[in-house]
């Protein structure tokens, strides 16, 4: 058995937090294995209440001005009148949930064991997942005889298949039924088929009749035995083997009625091939984007290693040094969730579950959505560097869309050029401001997700890419900017706003009449993402020769953009005024992306702003009541990984797979953080996880557009991860990287291009100018010399 593969369970599992998760990026499955049956919780990416509303149609009031309406509340901020501004802007540009929906479960495939009871004997159980082959399995002996349930998503067969198999000579006997909460919902069954009709309804978030409908076929093969049809269920007797195979599809954006007989024709091909060759198919398809990357760290003790996945998660708490190779599992894990939960041609990306779905963030203040002012963004933290750029696919045709639709945004809410879209959007492409200002006028919030294309860029140097979609996008949110900014006659500054630090708040005023306020203008975040997007644009422009005009514009914007400034603590300010925090203890630290997410601010060039970006840190995390949930920890490691800080990088994911992660190791948030009423899965706090550890190992920078490429390795190298490798690890410059360290000092790093160009590398105090060309090799040794 391999630890750094596999999660173990020697304990049944009966809800969402200790299932399975399996996928092929559009069905998601959760599987839960009793004594006595095996529960497979379903889901699909597209199974979304609501509907598709124009932009601009939610607006609590449409303005006839939006132009002259959005100046007047800007004046109102550079006035200090912060009253009157947030005033208007929840009167003008607030937005009313009307349809806007929610991911939602399908249902659940239940298999029975008629022939089982808890006192039949049972022994031997063990539960687990193989990362390395997108497998779930149950094992154990009844009466001496071993069961086996073996369960996976095939992405080349569109199925899901379930096998349960014995050596008892008496065989199997067990029973097949389809369930579901949603309404509507019907089951029929005939010889060996089930087949079910299911619509995504709820009224939290929409009106309650307004949603996708599914169709779903489940067919039911056996060695041996009887096969036979009850009142929407099948019963197999005496089997050996049952293989249980299930398609689904709903109607989202379908042109006409075919999607229906999709399932049929997925379960009918998948029929004609037997139970060994569409494993094999799974595995010829899913293992070569597996093993992409992969990452081994330490030496585990022996004792810790044989554990089962949640006693090494409790034994984690007491020492987290103790058993390094779970850091590796976690990594491991969090690059099985991209591959499970999206492909290339998924129809959409992954929400804030994923693809999966546990039937509690549905139905309570926030929806299972995307959410566009952190968690959506994280969730792709780590594609990039894990080999994964394939799967960015989906991403990328949806952020595209979001430039489309936000159009009609940026006309109705601002009267302005270009696109924008705000703090969430939904299956139907949603951009308007949320329903509350407060949180819901995060203006870079679409901005931000697009800043995916530059990233794409830098790290695929893919040049049809860049003038086919990523500057096409990104050119249009620069003319949004360009329009809607406003100069402040006093600094000569060109501010955003009103606007938001997501969800954050400060006291304006002075001591006696001192407010809380949520909105101001050219908050830290917007300042970072818009100069990167002026950089980049006109970047961009200068190398193909086009929009001159246009490049004069976004240059001599970007001189007037205030600069990132250091406040009164030494902390790097979240607004642009050093506004003392009205909630010192907030999750979100969007002014952190400085550095995490741009190289505004680095170790090597600025090192006086990263070090008040690490007081701003160590200043939150301080907090006795800090909003401690998944990504708050995932984004403080990620951020420490790139400052340079080893043990708080190792800290923060300790804390993050012992505290705020199931026994399955997915990520939550903790009930009583906005709005939360349990512990919630949010699958960010995986991926941003393990996007944090690829930083600890490697960090790649490109300093400006088509700039210098800056490698630094094993930058935040923990004591105790003293031995490891990894390959496969991406970096910009089209680069692939393979490490490999021993007692805490490197052992050797080589690099695979995929194209031709330069980087400069560093390892502590050493140095080495790298000259690279396609295919051509080069490895270096402890001190960066060439091998």
């Amino acid at each position: 058995m391999s630890s750094d593969h596999h999660l173990v369970y020697h304990e049944p599992s009966e809800s969402f937090p200790t299932s399975l998760p399996l996928g092929n990026g559009r069905l998601g499955a959760s599987v839960l294995s009793t004594y006595t049956s095996e529960t497979i919780l379903l889901n699909d990416v597209t199974f979304w209440s609501g509907a598709p509303d124009p932009a601009g149609r939610g607006l609590v009031k449409r303005s006839p001005n939006p132009k002259q309406d959005l100046r007047q509340i800007q004046n109102c901020f550079l006035s200090g009148d912060y009253a009157s501004g947030e005033g208007l802007a929840g009167m003008l540009l607030q937005s009313t949930k009307h349809n806007f929906g929610t991911n939602l479960p399908v249902g659940k495939l239940k298999v029975t064991h008629v022939d089982h009871d808890r006192d039949s004997h049972i022994s031997h159980f063990r539960r687990e997942l193989r990362l390395n082959e997108a497998v779930a399995e149950t094992r154990y002996k009844k009466h001496g005889y071993l069961v086996q349930r073996r369960a996976f998503v095939s992405y080349p067969h569109q199925v899901l298949v379930l096998v349960l198999d014995t050596d008892d000579p008496d065989g199997l006997e067990a029973m097949v039924t389809c369930t579901s909460s949603n309404a509507g919902f019907s089951a029929q069954s005939e010889s060996n088929k089930i087949s079910f009709d299911v619509q995504a309804l709820e009224g939290t978030h929409s009106d309650g009749i307004s949603g996708v409908t599914g169709h779903g076929v489940i067919a039911v093969r056996a060695s041996q035995g009887d096969i036979q049809s009850q009142a929407g269920r099948i019963i197999v007797r005496s089997a050996g083997t049952i293989t249980i195979i299930l398609a689904f599809s709903t109607d989202y954006k379908s042109q006409g009625g075919d999607w229906k007989e999709l399932p049929y024709r997925h379960v009918d091909a998948a029929l004609k091939c037997s139970t060994t060759s569409l494993l094999a198919a799974h595995l010829s398809d899913f293992q070569p984007i597996y093993h992409r990357c992969n990452l081994s760290i330490g030496k585990s003790s022996d004792p810790s290693i044989i554990l089962p996945t949640n006693e090494r998660k409790q034994s984690f708490r007491s020492d987290a040094n103790s058993d390094p190779a779970l850091f590796a599992l976690y990594f491991n894990y969090s690059r099985y969730l991209i591959i499970a939960g999206t492909r290339a041609n998924s129809p959409l990306p992954l929400h804030l579950q994923g693809i999966w779905n546990d039937g509690e963030a549905c139905h309570m203040g926030w929806s299972c959505d995307y959410h566009l002012d952190i968690n959506t963004q994280m969730n792709y933290f780590g594609t990039m560097t894990s080999g994964l750029v394939d799967m960015m696919a989906p991403l990328v045709s949806y952020i595209t869309a979001l430039s489309d639709a936000g159009r009609g945004s940026a006309r109705a809410c601002y009267g302005c050029d270009g696109w924008v879209a705000h703090v969430f959007s939904n299956a139907w492409g949603f951009v308007d401001p949320g329903w509350d200002t407060t949180y819901g006028l995060n203006v870079t919030g679409g901005l931000w997700l697009a800043t995916h294309l530059i990233e794409m860029y830098e790290y695929t140097l893919d040049v049809e890419f860049l003038q086919k979609v990523a500057y096409p996008v990104l050119r249009e949110a620069a003319l949004f900017f360009l329009d809607y900014m406003i100069e402040d006659q006093q600094t000569g500054f060109l501010l955003t706003g009103p606007s938001v630090s997501p969800e954050n708040s400060f006291f304006a005023g002075d001591q006696k009449n001192r407010k809380e306020f949520h909105l101001s203008l050219s908050p830290t975040i917007d300042v970072v993402l818009v100069r990167d997007l002026f950089s980049f644009c006109s970047g961009v422009a200068r190398r193909l020769d086009i929009d001159h005009t246009l490049v004069q514009r976004l240059e001599n914007a970007q001189e007037k953009l205030p600069p990132l400034l250091i406040g009164k603590h030494g902390q790097l300010q979240e607004w642009l005024h050093d506004y003392e925090e009205a909630q010192a203890f907030h999750r979100h630290l969007s002014h952190s992306i400085a550095l995490c997410r741009s190289s505004q601010v680095s170790l090597r060039h600025q090192p006086q702003l990263a070090k008040a970006l690490g007081v701003a840190i160590k200043r939150r995390q301080d907090c006795d009541d800090l909003e401690d949930i998944e990504f708050t920890a995932a984004l403080f490691a990620y951020n420490y990984a790139q400052l340079g800080n080893a043990e708080g990088a190792l800290e923060e994911i300790g804390h993050l797979i012992s505290e705020l992660s199931f026994d399955n190791l997915l990520s939550y948030s903790k009930p009583g953080v906005a709005g939360a009423e349990k512990n919630i899965f949010v699958i960010d706090g995986n991926l941003g996880g393990g996007a944090a550890i690829a930083e600890m190992l490697a960090h790649s920078a490109m300093m400006g557009f088509d700039g210098e490429i800056e490698v630094d390795l094993l930058l935040s190298l923990p004591a105790s991860w003293s031995d490891g490798h990894v390959t496969g690890l991406g970096l910009r410059g089209n680069l692939e990287l393979d490490l490999q360290w021993s007692n805490n000092k490197l052992v050797s790093a080589i690099f695979h291009p995929h194209s031709s160009g330069s980087a400069v590398v560093h390892y502590g105090q050493h140095c080495y100018r790298m000259q690279y060309t396609r295919d051509a090799i080069i490895e270096l040794g402890p001190s960066l010399e060439r091998v």
